[in-house]
């Protein structure tokens, strides 16, 4: 590169000379800088936690301030050893990192000014089934060069899936429920996990493709085996009050119910496995 610059520089002026010259040093620190990235910010909750299992030592220098919640967050222990942010483009700019995490729902505001400040986002797509998780697994993998970790992280994803199948073949029928009545439907991963733990998802049966909400007389006509309930958040909303609700009560007591750790749920990570566990004892209970 250096001979070509000079060949080029020779042929100009001396004003453009000087140009050419700051150009080629530019291009030469990009050639030196290429590699994988040594400051990754994460501004998004399933990348945080992807980022955590994948980074290298030193790598990861911010997760968002949700990755630190145990109620949202299955890594909240971990998260604790890094920088937390709140996805604001001024901070995460500040941090001067050379490759930001991001997901599909991200803020547009936050991810476009960082684009036009010069620094490479990446936005995770959305694992909607469970057969995408290994694929994220391996973009994450990729993205931080650390393909040979995503390897063996992905292969002891799929070793334990296999090994949770239910032990019979009965599809009990069940209800998702959380606050303000919602569920989630067909096209989602609650619906592939629920699903994979051999029971059947009534919202299904409702029209639902993605998440939504049931209306409660709705979801008791549909007289579900199972409800797998929400978990219950500090400070008591009025959304949450139809969790407890006497209509709910009653079918509970009729039928089975269970109550789920959310944080399992919200992102197609290993951690789903927990989740796919205790649904499959509870199947097989429920078949006993």
């Amino acid at each position: 590169m250096a001979r070509r610059a000079g060949r080029i520089m020779s042929a100009l002026p001396r004003a453009s000379r000087a140009l050419a010259l700051a150009v080629s040093l530019i291009l030469e620190g990009a050639v030196a800088q290429a590699g994988p990235p040594e400051r990754v910010v994460s501004i998004n909750l399933c990348t945080d936690q992807l980022a955590m299992m994948l980074a290298m030592p030193g790598q990861l220098i911010s997760v968002s301030h949700i990755a630190a919640d145990p109620l949202a967050s299955v890594m909240a222990h971990e998260a604790a050893r890094y920088r937390l942010n709140y996805g604001q483009a001024e901070e995460v700019h500040a941090m001067a990192p050379d490759l930001v995490l991001a997901g599909p729902y991200t803020s547009r505001y936050t991810v476009g000014l960082l684009r036009r400040l010069g620094v490479e986002v990446r936005e995770l797509p959305v694992a909607e089934r469970l057969s995408d998780i290994p694929q994220t697994i391996a973009l994450m993998g990729e993205w931080l060069a650390n393909g040979a970790r995503a390897e063996t992280l992905a292969a002891e994803f799929r070793a334990g899936l296999a090994a949770l199948a239910p032990n019979n073949d009965e599809r009990p029928r069940a209800v998702l429920h959380y606050a303000n009545n919602y569920t989630s439907g067909s096209q989602t991963l609650a619906h592939q996990i629920l699903t994979f733990a051999g029971f059947a998802n009534i919202a299904e049966e409702a029209g639902l493709s993605g998440g939504g909400t049931l209306p409660m007389e709705q979801l008791i006509m549909l007289m579900p085996d199972v409800v797998i309930s929400g978990q219950r958040y500090p400070g008591l909303t009025r959304a949450e009050d139809v969790i407890d609700h006497p209509a709910m009560e009653a079918l509970r007591e009729r039928h089975a119910g269970a109550a789920v750790t959310d944080a399992e749920w919200v992102c197609g990570t290993p951690a789903v496995l927990s989740a796919i566990a205790r649904l499959t004892a509870l199947h097989d209970a429920e078949g006993s």
